[in-house]
């Protein structure tokens, strides 16, 4: 913008002289059609006078003054009207050097050289003789100057009819009154400075005018220089703030970290008593495991392991609270909640979820060389628990704190290794979508009630319909059945696969066992 404005005041500056130009070439063209006109009817009425009652007057009472055209050389003669005219001119055109005068006609006498005639002029007297009440003129311009030609007619008066009807070197003896006998021309030029100094008012606004646009485009410029170092070093802080919030982003759970960028939740020591679902997860055995496998192969199980896991927790808008070694974390209910049905039963499809993928990761895994097959406990229980911010101003980490998360962790604990078991109150909001088998009951520090917990053995789908799932992972055995999921063009194949497996554990084994 800073350089469009910028361009706009010099394209006006620009055109501010060129308008004034063209106004003073404008003033001089009218100021001298003025004047051309003005001499003209000087010259004509002077001679106009002259012709009846001067030369009128002698003409009529004759005697020793003579009228004719040589008269400098006829002691007490006087010019004649044509003479008289050509006189004037002559006398203006020396006071006024840019004026000229000229009085010429196409029939001189005979004994009077004759008169040259240019385009214009040819042009102007044909066109008079049809027409004598109208005057001529032709405007030349330049760049500098302008010039004005202005071209009236000639008429025959009658002491000019009595003269050349009757006089011997007359070429015409037929003149009536009216008649054009030739033209009487006034040239004016002006060059446009010389009136330029008349505007000295408006050249010294201008002047200015030009000076305080200058200090604008040279102010603009420097804001313009100014904003884009300014742009330029923001779009540096900006991009270093995006990717200090993307590596931030890391450390958070995606809901958490939307909802204090975008000024939802306020980093500050705050807690709030919600009814959460919470989910908690832990892989059986891992200490041995870890103690079989290298550092490296650890990393990258582990890696894999909570990538995977917490891909389907954010798909199913689960809120990964943290990771304890191996164990993991996630609550449903906060910062976004779709109700406590609807989070209990998004928290239990993430369970299964991740149950299956498990199976998938041990195949994975099998053929990397991980012989021992993971398997994940899973515990999930729904009650009320402090969630917010915890700890000082200086360090604090958006968690939760109850009896009821820690029921999840024990839940988990007595679950069986690739099984998930939930609490009542759990089981009470989900139990529509799962079939379950109630289990001993337990009692926890913490919590006055007993606690009634479920195994889930499978959940149903959409229409009801129970969704079988069987999955094994044993030395030469990696098993993960889902019938639901199987096309029924591959039923056939796989049947076949299940059968010659059959066949071949029955080969290996004795009959009798």
């Amino acid at each position: 913008m800073g350089y469009v404005l910028a361009l706009l005041v010099v394209l006006l500056l620009i055109g501010l002289p060129i308008a004034v130009w063209l106004d003073l070439s404008n003033l001089v063209e009218t100021n001298l059609r003025r004047q051309a006109s003005d001499v003209n009817s000087i010259i004509s009425s002077v001679r106009h006078y002259y012709a009846n009652n001067v030369v009128g007057r002698i003409l009529a009472s004759p005697g020793t003054t003579k009228v004719v055209h040589n008269y400098k050389d006829y002691p007490g003669a006087i010019p004649i009207p044509a003479t008289l005219s050509l006189e004037l001119g002559k006398v203006i055109s020396e006071q006024q050097q840019n004026i000229k005068y000229r009085f010429v006609s196409d029939y001189p006498f005979k004994d009077r050289a004759p008169h040259a005639f240019d385009e214009f002029e040819t042009d102007a007297l044909g066109r008079l003789r049809q027409n004598s009440n109208q005057q001529l003129t032709r405007v030349s311009s330049s760049v500098f100057s302008d010039g004005v030609r202005l071209i009236a007619p000639i008429l025959m008066e009658q002491p000019c009819v009595n003269c050349h009807n009757s006089h011997p070197e007359s070429p015409k003896a037929d003149w009536k009154v009216g008649d054009v006998r030739g033209i009487q021309e006034v040239s004016i030029a002006q060059p446009i400075s010389g009136n330029m100094f008349a505007f000295k008012y408006s050249l010294a606004y201008f002047v200015l005018t030009a000076a305080i646009g200058s200090l604008f485009i040279a102010f603009l410029r420097r804001q313009a220089a100014t904003i884009s170092s300014i742009n330029a070093e923001l779009e540096a802080k900006n991009d270093f703030l995006d990717s200090l919030s993307t590596k931030i982003s890391r450390y958070l759970s995606p809901q958490i970290y939307r909802s204090i960028f975008s000024g939802q939740k306020d980093v500050t020591i705050h807690t709030e008593r919600k009814k959460l679902t919470i989910f908690f997860s832990d892989i059986q055995d891992f200490t041995g495991t870890t103690e079989r496998l290298q550092p490296e192969q650890i990393t990258q199980l582990l890696n894999k392991y909570f990538t995977e896991m917490s891909r389907i927790a954010l798909a199913h808008s689960g809120t990964i609270d943290k990771f304890i070694g191996d164990a993991m974390l996630v609550f449903f209910g906060d910062p976004e909640t779709k109700g406590d049905v609807d989070d209990a039963k998004s928290c239990l499809r993430m369970a299964v979820e991740m149950q299956h993928q498990i199976a998938g990761l041990n195949a994975e895994w099998r053929n990397a060389g991980i012989q021992d097959p993971i398997r994940v406990r899973m515990g999930i229980n729904t009650g009320f628990c402090n969630v917010g911010n915890f700890g000082s101003n200086d360090r604090m980490d958006y968690t939760i704190i109850g009896a009821e998360a820690n029921l999840a962790a024990r839940l988990q604990s007595i679950a069986e290794p690739g099984n998930i078991v939930v609490s009542y109150e759990t089981y009470a909001l989900v139990r529509d979508i799962v079939v379950a088998r109630a289990l001993t009951p337990i009692t926890m520090k913490g919590i006055s009630r007993e606690v009634v917990p479920y195994a889930i053995r499978s959940v149903l789908d959409s229409t009801g319909k129970n969704i079988e799932v069987f999955s094994e992972h044993l030395t030469g055995l990696d098993f993960y059945l889902n019938a639901d999921m199987i096309d029924a063009g591959d039923a056939r194949h796989v049947r076949e696969v299940l059968q010659d497996a059959l066949k071949a554990l029955e080969r290996r084994a004795p009959p009798n066992s």
